[in-house]
């Protein structure tokens, strides 16, 4: 494997010192002098820390109401030797072998569509956001900071690409694919659908359940403290200039990438919807009930309630009708990243070829780095609710894979098996996480198949030494979990991201180093993005919305911010493993 080897150690902290200065129980530090000195220690040991949490974060002021932010101290790296031990000096030995970004969660919405359960927000958080108008230029800003970083801040080797894990778009529209690949990949970006001249979404209904922020009518948001920011809507769907990212990207497809809302299966029976001139923006609390109930136990009834009040709501407002809001297949979103005018810096599909295209199967495998590749799979299941599993072609597909690019694995029973050419360490990649993979009703794409869950998934990971890490998403939250503390060399990384639609709206750096002492570590250090932390309520530039996107995300009354940021050891890391032998 071709390796780039790290450079020395900036400050006067030796390796020794500062792995064991970090290696703290939870991290958490008794006063404001001791995170000091873990932060100083953080910075001895890696190349650079601006530009990433390892610096600074965004941080509420005040203790109530609505809580501006600004930058507050980084986060620390903390060691994490569940399931290899950290050995003294690995810093001086170490070399990179791969550095990737993963985007998670992006969702980026069109919250004018005439398909949405805004009015559901008091039961369900994700229904509606105050800062959704702002996805796509929050999404952009995300893409800046990757762009000004270019390298991991411990091995200091450049991104070798980035990978978005799922739920890209919020409603498998076709107009927010769009504007997905051209966030990704660079372009001129008009974030608005229906009447281009004006927003005809909740935010302007006059409705007190919904933040007006243009108006100074007093509704439930502005009742918390929430602004009124003149020009907000007009501005939030203002065409810009995306400048895409400046390096490789993939993508792995999540449930709101493939279903009505990421819960409802599509039977064809909302198409004509989602195009219609009709959003209904309300309903009484007896209806929103019985959706709710429908959307936990029947998908398919909760489809054809909201197509029953659309047709006789109260609460229905006519809009411009967009043919572009029309939801995409699965065969279509993989399509669509075939289209040379998205490839930006690559490679042609982002992953997906022609025939994924023509299949539909869009799980496959792409080189990563010299010795490292990565697995992406389509854990999504169309018969509906959000969570997922695998098909049993897929996971044998899954198998053969592995054993193709393994020097030696176990079989179900743990016997060791020597076989396969390659000897690749590898990362997988998917939307669901192993404990939202439980899903298993048939797939209407193959409705005599058996499906999968997570227990299984890990299973059979767990049976291959060279698997390092499975990164996924899906749950909005910061969670890393390891696998396999009974068997060393057969142990794995979990690596769950926060979304970057909910706060604290992170990305993660992955930097993949070999010690030279028999183990590997894998460096995760959340990103956020390149918006400025302070906000001015005046301010509509690119830039000030980006930053109203963030501050917004925190003040959502329906969301839980602290339940999606994760402790300290789900943030900045180093997680130690056993370095797979041939």
């Amino acid at each position: 494997m071709r390796a780039m080897t790290r450079r020395a150690f900036v400050g006067g902290v030796s390796a020794t010192a500062a792995g064991a200065a970090l290696s703290l129980a939870g991290g958490t530090f008794a006063s404001a002098a001791e995170r000091d000195r873990a932060l100083a220690a953080t910075a001895a040991r890696a190349v650079r820390v601006d530009g990433t949490t390892l610096e600074q974060v965004a941080t509420p002021t005040g203790t109530s109401g609505y809580r501006r932010l600004a930058a507050g101290p980084g986060w620390p790296l903390v060691v994490r030797g569940e399931l290899a031990g950290p050995q003294p000096g690995r810093d001086d030995r170490r070399t990179a072998l791969a550095g990737f970004v993963q985007f998670t969660d992006l969702h980026l919405m069109d919250t004018e569509s005439p398909v949405r359960f805004e009015y559901l927000a008091r039961w369900n958080d994700s229904a509606h956001r105050p800062q959704e108008t702002l996805t796509v230029r929050g999404a952009s800003s995300l893409v800046e900071r990757v762009n000004s970083l270019a390298a991991g801040p411990y091995t200091g080797k450049p991104f070798n690409l980035v990978m978005t894990t799922g739920d890209n778009t919020d409603n498998h529209e076709h107009i927010e694919l769009d504007w997905y690949l051209n966030v990704l990949s660079g372009g001129r970006i008009t974030p608005n659908t229906g009447d281009p001249t004006r927003y005809e979404g909740v935010q302007n209904s006059g409705s007190n359940t919904y933040w007006n922020p243009e108006s100074s009518f007093l509704d439930d948001y502005k009742a918390k403290g929430f602004p009124q920011v003149p020009g907000f809507l007009g501005a939030a769907g203002r065409p810009f200039d995306a400048p895409g990212l400046d390096v490789p990207w993939y993508s792995t497809v999540g449930n709101h990438d493939d279903s009505l809302e990421g819960t409802l299966p599509d039977l064809g029976l909302l198409g004509a919807l989602y195009a219609g001139d009709r959003k209904l923006e309300g309903c009484n609390d007896a209806d929103a009930a019985k959706i709710m109930e429908a959307l936990r136990r029947d998908p398919a009834g909760a489809a054809l309630l909201l197509g029953r009040l659309l047709a006789d709501g109260n609460a229905v407002r006519r809009i411009t009708p967009d043919e572009r809001r029309r939801p995409f297949t699965l065969k279509e979103y993989a399509k669509a990243h075939l289209d040379p005018a998205v490839t930006g810096p690559g490679p042609v599909g982002h992953g997906f070829t022609a025939d994924a295209a023509d299949s539909g199967k869009l799980y496959y495998t792409f080189r990563i780095a010299d010795g490292v590749l990565g697995i992406s799979l389509d854990t999504t299941n169309q018969a509906g609710f959000a969570d997922g599993s695998l098909g049993t072609a897929q996971l044998q597909w899954l198998e053969r894979t592995l054993q193709a690019h393994s020097g030696h694995w176990y079989d179900g029973d743990g016997h060791p098996v020597r076989g396969g050419k390659g000897n690749d360490l590898v990362v997988i990649f998917s939307h669901h996480t192993s404990t939202s993979m439980g899903n298993l009703l048939p797939d209407p794409r193959n409705i005599f198949e058996k499906r999968h869950d997570g227990n299984e998934l890990v299973a059979l990971l767990q049976r291959y030494p060279n698997v390092l890490a499975w990164v996924n998403g899906h749950t909005h939250e910061n969670r890393i979990t390891p696998h396999g503390h009974a068997a060393p060399e057969r142990s794995f990384w979990e690596i769950n991201t926060a979304s970057h639609v909910d706060f604290p709206q992170h990305a993660r750096i992955i930097e993949i180093a070999d010690n030279g002492d028999g183990t590997v570590s894998l460096f995760t250090t959340l990103i956020e993005s390149a918006a400025p932390y302070a906000t001015d309520f005046d301010d509509t530039s690119d830039a000030g919305l980006a930053a109203l996107y963030r501050e917004l995300s925190y003040n959502d009354p329906y969301a839980t911010p602290a339940a999606k940021l994760g402790a300290s050891v789900d943030h900045n890391t180093e997680l130690l493993l056993v370095k797979p032998v041939g």
